[in-house]
């Protein structure tokens, strides 16, 4: 016979949607994925799937057209401002940014606050002078370091910080004041916040933490900046190939699918409207990790991320079965990075609030229980 504590730790039914706290790829808006699986095997009059339309399709040529446009109007872009849909995620861009706009006799600053910063530098550093211009490696890059003591270079070609951590959890709250051109890997807080666009130079965000499914990175680059860049170039790591025309085949799906999420935010209000969702939600959980000892917050206060959520509880094995129960309620993707441990809740923007609640219901009985 089934005990009363099988019972409860049931597995959820499969065909139930659950709350997903995944660091990427991340939760899509519901609204979004519905209204996709109604058109998904006939798109408007083409007769097929628009995973099977021609990139040159007049079909095609629409869906990117409307994303460019959201974009535009949800951030207030002007013509200056070219927007590419490029493959190869962040990753490629680490690579691609400073063979662009790191001139051989010059350098760049790098603001190293995580793993993916870290990277980014290694990248820059592999292709020429960048400098770090400071780091929070020594305590586990648990906090944004002060702008006061960052070792900057007045005539660098440009200062490239990762706004949000993803993995230790932390984020920078403002546009770095530098006297150069900022170059932002945007990826898990793009669109979550407004930005002031002057300061920048390019701007690039993987689609799959707040504007889509994975396959697609997002480049917003000045055209002023853009004119610096360096020559010659390879082919397919040069902007100006992409800026001047559709070069080649673009992931269509992911393009159409972040179409679909802009119009979604846009239809919420914009940047103003999900950024009052995403403090209240961060607000809520940070409030829920800070009103008693058993939770611990592993980013500084004034560094912790309004996007990933990190957080420890007393034991690791407490940890696992945390994660293990928060699983049969429907709350998955919860355990934190292997090089942070502990718990990640990632809460971008079309992670529902109702979820956020669901997950501090289950830490006030998850302590009543274990505390």
């Amino acid at each position: 016979m089934e005990t009363a504590e099988l019972k409860e730790r049931t597995e959820v039914a499969p065909q139930t949607r659950l709350y997903n706290f995944s660091a990427g790829p991340g939760t899509l808006p519901e609204a979004v994925l519905l209204e996709v699986r109604d058109e998904l095997p006939l798109y408007g009059t083409v007769g097929s799937s628009v995973m099977e339309i021609s990139h040159r399709s007049p079909e095609y040529t629409a869906i990117e057209a409307s994303a460019r446009a959201m974009l535009r109007k949800i951030l207030g872009l002007s013509e200056d401002w070219h927007i590419l849909f490029l493959g190869g995620g962040a990753s490629l861009q680490f690579h691609q940014v400073p063979v662009n706009f790191l001139p051989k006799d010059g350098s760049a600053d790098y603001l190293v606050t995580g793993t993916w910063a870290k990277k980014a530098f290694k990248e820059g550093a592999f292709l020429g002078n960048a400098r770090k211009a400071a780091s929070s490696e020594d305590e586990n890059f648990t906090y944004i370091p002060d702008p006061a003591a960052w070792d900057l270079d007045p005539n660098a070609a440009y200062f490239h910080f990762t706004s949000n951590n993803t993995v230790y959890g932390t984020q920078v709250h403002y546009e770095p004041n530098v006297g150069v051109p900022l170059v932002c890997d945007a990826s898990s807080d793009f669109l979550s916040r407004p930005i002031d666009l002057d300061r920048y130079g390019l701007i690039y965000a993987g689609a799959q933490k707040n504007i889509g499914p994975a396959g697609v990175t997002v480049i917003l680059v000045k055209d002023s900046f853009l004119q610096q860049r360096n020559q010659p170039l390879p082919t397919m790591l040069d902007y100006g190939t992409h800026t001047a025309k559709l070069f080649n085949t673009p992931p269509v799906f992911a393009v159409y699918m972040v179409n679909k999420v802009l119009k979604w935010l846009d239809g919420l209000g914009g940047i103003p409207a999900i950024q009052r969702i995403n403090d209240e939600k961060a607000a809520r959980l940070y409030g829920r990790i800070d009103r008693t000892d058993f939770y611990r917050g592993t980013a500084k206060v004034d560094s912790r991320s309004k996007m990933n959520v990190t957080f420890r509880l007393p034991a690791e094995e407490l940890e696992a079965q945390f994660v293990a129960e928060a699983k049969t309620r429907g709350l998955v993707a919860l355990k934190g990075h292997r090089s942070v441990g502990g718990i990640r809740a990632s809460i971008y923007n079309a992670c529902p609030p109702e979820a956020v609640d669901a997950l501090i219901a289950f830490m006030d009985a998850f302590e009543q229980k274990n505390g």
